[in-house]
């Protein structure tokens, strides 16, 4: 029997479920869960008693932010899964690689370049290990694509066009929460295109190198509300009746995994989970459109949009041998809600397969077009890749010749694309991402 890591987690939002539930339950034996350390003391209590009802889990002891480093010290930890605001991933990162830890991120691994090159200078520095978990690199489907492209059906990639379309109940959420402040989040260019760009590169095993952006928020906020005639505004949807006739508004009352992890929990930190999407102080984008250069002269044009009436993505790749064309459809979910489908320990015991078709269609040059079979496997979040890259992360051992493992190189990468479309949003001039950080 393998030797049990004792794991602390940092940051208790809806992410955090996903790494908590794998230590209690499927990693049980080669994980131990130590102790939970957030901001907030309510939510640190509900989860000690949600995993001591539904996993007669044992509850860990809690500890505040400033409480960070006699955690480490008090309970042995061996690795930090980082699950906190974007903004802070950097501390909790950079302290415990400098006390001797590794650490595990949740992505984005960081919001901009200061903060990026403090990380990486770390793990310089220290030499601790540093998985960030891109967790859509491990779904089937998206490594069908890596195994075909890696193989040569289209010859070598030339350009992609890579469409993502987060639809009004998935989109729209980004708008309700903490996310909607660019200084929380880095705006959805580093919060959730982190996803899309890690994909590139790493299914064209390539880096960045030039970026050019433009964004705005064009449909969600008070401004575009108004122009479009809307009447029944208001700031939160708690307690206020306009929200009741309100399509986008969530009700964190009638909501059990809300109600305690939000609703009964903003006394202490103020933090409010239900904000109007047309609501004032918004700060991000919602319709973003980037081209960008990688150091192989490749080339993508990129869109992302929050407010689709379906959910998914289209890419299509051009090659010198042909064109491969992928399209997936996604379910959408409010997070942290009972129909979050990443969550595991929200879900029945029993294995779910989740309905999202996905085709993938090569053209080659002087021949047929050919459908490719994708496997099954997508029960549970982000496709079947939730599960997959928990057993790499907790388990691990097994040789991958696609190389799904990120590590902090990748984890930067990923975010410069991002960084560098916002600088460039800002500016309105492309952007040299060398420039950036230095590794």
């Amino acid at each position: 029997m393998p030797e049990r890591k004792r794991y602390a987690v940092v940051g208790l939002g809806s992410r955090s479920r996903m790494f908590t539930t794998a230590i209690l339950k499927e990693y049980a034996e080669r994980a131990e869960l130590a102790a939970f350390c957030d901001i907030n003391q309510t939510r640190m209590d509900y989860y000690n008693q949600y995993y001591a009802e539904t996993l007669n889990a044992r509850p860990v002891p809690t500890y505040k932010s400033d409480g960070f480093e006699q955690m480490l010290e008090e309970n042995r930890v061996d690795t930090v899964v980082v699950t906190s605001i974007d903004r802070t991933h950097h501390r909790y990162i950079i302290r415990a690689m400098e006390l001797g830890r590794d650490v595990i991120s949740e992505k984005p691994m960081t919001i901009d370049a200061p903060r990026c090159q403090a990380i990486l200078d770390t793990v310089k520095a220290t030499g601790r290990k540093l998985t960030v978990t891109f967790n859509y690199r491990y779904a089937p489907r998206n490594s069908k694509v890596k195994e075909l492209l890696q193989a040569g059906a289209i010859g070598k990639v030339l350009s992609v066009h890579f469409e993502w379309l987060l639809d009004t109940v998935h989109g729209a959420d980004y708008f309700r929460r903490w996310h909607r402040d660019k200084h929380n989040s880095g705006g959805l260019m580093g919060h959730k295109a982190t996803h899309h760009f890690d994909l590139v590169n790493w299914w064209l095993d390539t880096q960045p190198e030039t970026v050019f952006g433009m964004g705005d928020l064009l449909f969600y906020g008070r401004e575009n509300a108004e122009e479009r005639g809307v009447t029944n505004l208001y700031d939160r949807a708690h307690g206020r009746e306009a929200a009741a006739s309100d399509p986008f508004a969530i009700n964190l009352a009638e909501n059990e995994a809300l109600r305690r992890m939000y609703l009964e929990a903003e006394h202490e930190d103020g933090y409010i989970r239900d904000q109007s999407v047309f609501g004032h102080n918004i700060s991000i984008e919602d319709d973003m459109a980037v081209l960008v250069r990688y150091k192989n002269r490749a080339q993508m044009s990129y869109h992302l949009t929050t407010y689709s009436p379906w959910e998914g993505y289209r890419v299509a790749f051009n090659g010198t041998q042909g064109r491969l064309e992928y399209e997936v459809h996604e379910n959408s979910y409010v997070s942290g809600s009972k129909d979050d489908t990443n969550l595991p320990e929200m879900r029945d015991a029993k294995e779910v397969v989740v309905d999202e078709p996905a085709s993938i269609l090569i053209r080659p040059l002087w021949g047929k077009p050919l459908r490719v079979e994708i496997e099954g496997g997508s029960e549970g979040g982000h496709g079947g890749g939730d599960r997959r890259m928990l057993d790499d992360i907790f388990v691990g051992g097994k040789q991958d010749p696609l190389g799904r493992a990120a590590d902090h190189v990748a984890g930067a990468m990923s975010i410069m694309t991002g960084i560098a479309a916002n600088k460039s949003f800002d500016t309105g001039l492309p952007v040299h991402v060398p420039s950036l950080v230095k590794f």
